[in-house]
């Protein structure tokens, strides 16, 4: 078995610099470098070149680019009948970029494995939605958030980050209507991340790292101004 090259250690730089993702390890998969910083500059490059953070409380910033990737194309995106029924008599409303410090404080809370949104990663994340490139999705019942989820848009990529449910099916309803919105404005994929047989079931699929970074390639608006006027808006009522 072929010795892996050692893991890249970022120097914590105002210009963010990360290596080739084809140098990202095979245990643990996809671990690609550490150190850096959380900003918005690092945050951006790293999703634009198909890199993500995911570490804990007490480690280093990791950075990540799995080889294969989960991704939705959203004309693939399967509702079931059920999924439809909710959506049409579920009694809930759907809005976009109106609560979206609170999405993801539920997602650090009520998502399975949600420890990882520490306190750093919502303020990093909330500074990315103040420049108009973190969103978040609401689903309400009354004036309780019930559901939701929240990621990273750049040029026509949804990068998606996580989501939580309070009741069943919430959260599906949330990518639902994302995924129209999306549609509408001709955005080309959705980046999932890691393989969860959940969102395999709504049609998500796993494409090769290369696959991934050509797409992104095509897909990615490299202009610094955010969008965020354009998401502010109510999905459903």
């Amino acid at each position: 078995m072929a010795e892996q090259p050692p893991l890249s250690w970022l120097g914590n730089t105002l210009s963010p610099w990360f290596p080739d993702v084809e140098q990202a390890l095979e245990s643990p998969e996809g671990l690609l470098a550490a150190g850096g910083q959380l900003s918005p500059e690092w945050l951006l490059e790293g999703y634009r070149r198909g890199i993500f953070p995911w570490f804990s409380d007490g480690e280093p910033i990791l950075w990540w680019s799995p080889d294969p990737r989960m991704v939705l194309f959203p004309h693939e995106l399967k509702i079931r009948r059920s999924l439809a029924k909710r959506i049409r008599n579920g009694g809930f409303r759907v809005t976009l970029d109106h609560a979206f410090s609170d999405v993801i404080e539920c997602c650090s809370t009520l998502h399975e494995g949600g420890t990882w949104i520490t306190e750093t990663m919502k303020d990093a994340y909330k500074a990315l939605h103040q420049l108009g490139y973190g969103h978040s999705v609401e689903v309400w019942r009354d004036q309780q958030l019930v559901g939701g989820l929240y990621g990273v848009a750049v040029g026509k990529v949804f990068f998606g980050e996580s989501m939580f449910s309070r009741e069943n099916d919430s959260s599906k309803v949330a990518l639902a209507m994302l995924v129209e919105f999306l549609k509408a404005r001709d955005f080309k994929l959705i980046d999932c991340q890691m393989h969860t047989p959940h969102l395999e079931r709504l049609g998500a699929r796993l494409i090769s790292r290369s696959d991934f970074t050509a797409l992104l390639d095509s897909a990615i608006d490299h202009d610094p101004i955010g969008v965020s006027s354009q998401w502010h808006t109510t999905l459903m009522s």
